[in-house]
Order: structure tokens, then sequence, then C-alpha cells
């Protein structure tokens, strides 16, 4: 019966995606992942982030042993092929690659082989896991890597839900940064990630976010974002690093 008297929460202004200039995180290399299909939807999907303000973008395929045996020549290739559309279209983008990594037996045995890896930045490294539990090997890998000189950043650890709160504060103590998929704020895996990603705002431990773009029905909804409070917060952080880039 009180609900008449309940105040109406504020409408806030779109803060729009030209504050971060860059995306660390897409999968728009046509053809080698479960990101764009073909070099047509590449084009639509770059066009898309343009609109949405990004002045650049860093495309990074998936690097699956089970799934996706992406090298850095298969998608470096990939990635000349969509640069040679975009200029004969005259679309003018600062657009690069490098990959997302997923961390379990096999990425460790290259990290040991000494393979160099696809990274962007100041050396930096976007690595994933599995969604449903840590591999044994995965503390490890991350500290062989920062001993080679790379710097590490998890990508959307509020999906990772065997990973607590204080276990991503305990990685970020270790230098590990953390990337944000902007969908989460929507609630587009769920409540419990957005709930998760949230508190990553609150708690002030956001380092970069990421469209995590795989396909033009996620393109069509990322302004939805831009009126989110969470994504007001995480902008006046001052946490963010994606303008660095």
């Amino acid at each position: 019966m009180f609900s008449f008297f309940r105040k109406k929460e504020q409408k806030l202004e779109p803060i729009g995606f030209e504050v971060l200039n860059c995306d660390i995180h897409s999968h728009f290399v046509p053809g080698i992942d479960d990101g764009s299909p073909d070099i047509e939807t590449s084009v639509k999907l770059v066009k898309k982030m343009q609109e949405l303000g990004f002045k650049k973008i860093i495309t990074t395929p998936h690097v699956m042993h089970d799934f996706y045996r992406n090298t850095p020549e298969i998608i470096l290739s990939g990635l000349e092929d969509l640069k040679k559309e975009l200029k004969a279209q005259s679309i003018e983008v600062d657009i690069s690659a490098a990959a997302e990594y997923y961390v379990d037996y096999y990425f460790e045995s290259k990290l040991n082989e000494g393979e160099d890896f696809l990274t962007f930045g100041n050396k930096h490294i976007l690595i994933e896991t599995s969604f449903v539990s840590e591999p044994p090997n995965f503390s490890e890998s991350i500290f062989k890597l920062q001993l080679k000189g790379y710097d590490v950043i998890l990508a959307h650890p509020e999906r990772y839900g065997f990973m607590s709160i204080n276990d991503l504060k305990k990685y970020k103590s270790r230098s590990v940064k953390l990337q944000l998929n902007l969908l989460s704020l929507l609630g587009y895996y769920g409540g419990e990630c957005k709930l998760k990603a949230e508190k990553l705002i609150e708690n002030n431990m956001v380092d970069f976010v990421g469209t995590d773009c795989h396909n033009l029905n996620q393109a069509s909804i990322y302004h939805k974002c831009m009126t989110n409070k969470h994504w007001h917060a995480l902008v006046n952080s001052g946490t963010l690093k994606n303008h660095l880039l």
C-alpha cells in the first residue's frame, strides 16, 4: 500500500562508449570461432561498434585446444582479410587482433614450451577458463605468465560461478587485471552474474570493460548499458584503463 510513496528512480542520461575509446574483447575475425561467421557480418559488427562510440577495436578470437585451435598466423591472416574489406568499403577504423586464451593443461604446455602469445598494449594477455570449476594449473599459469613479462587480464570474472569476490581480490593483489563484460550489467548472462558484476564495480575492482561481442543480436543491445547506474558508477570510479590503450 506504500508503493505510491516510493521514490521514483532517477532516469540517467546516457554515457556513450566514446569514454572508453577502445574495446578490448570481441570476436570479429570471420569464421574461426563462435563469433562472426563471415566477413560481411564482421563488417557490420565493426560499423556497429563505431556507431556505439568506439574508435579503436582489439578483437580477440578464442584459442581453445578442444574447440578453436587458432594460431597467431590464422588470427592475423583473418584480420588482414577483414582490413582489406573495410578499406574496400572506405570504412576507417583502428582495428587489431590479440586472442582470448583458454587456460587449461594445453595452454600450460604451450606456456612451458615458450610459445609467444598474441598480446596488445604493454604485453597485455587476455585469458579465460572454465565457468564451472578452476583448473588445478590456473593460478600457477598466471604466475608463469607474469614471470615471462605478460600483464594478465582475466576476461569476464563475473561469469565464473566458482570465484567469489574475495577470490578475485586475491588475484587483484597479485596484479591480475579484471575485464568486465558490458552485457553482464543487463543480466544477459543471468541474475547471479549481474549481481557479481555490480559488486565488482562497487568494490572498485574493474580495470577494463569489453563488449565480448559475438553477433549482431548482442551488438543491437549494448546501448541499453549507457543509462545503467552501475555503468555510470564505473565510468566515474576512475578505475577504467581502456582509454589508455
